[in-house]
């Protein structure tokens, strides 16, 4: 297995894997939710997460009519 140490240098090998695994112990920490979420809060989720679906879903749609018109 190839080690981050070997393809960017021991220097910034070490800092790399210094902020994966503080991002690591960030997601551990926060994996399960420490309060709980009414009806209303997890229906606003839900809908913020399509919106944020369908916005991305416009995004490559535009960027796939841009591609078909020579980027005009």
């Amino acid at each position: 297995m190839i080690r981050i140490e070997h393809i960017f240098g021991s220097r910034v090998g070490s800092i790399i894997r210094g902020w994966t695994g503080k991002i690591s112990e960030i997601n551990r920490r926060y994996a399960t939710p420490k309060i709980r979420m009414s009806r209303g809060v997890r229906f606003a989720l839900l809908m913020l997460r399509v919106y944020l679906i369908l916005l991305v879903l416009l995004l490559g749609y535009k960027f796939w009519t841009m591609l078909g018109q020579g980027g005009v």
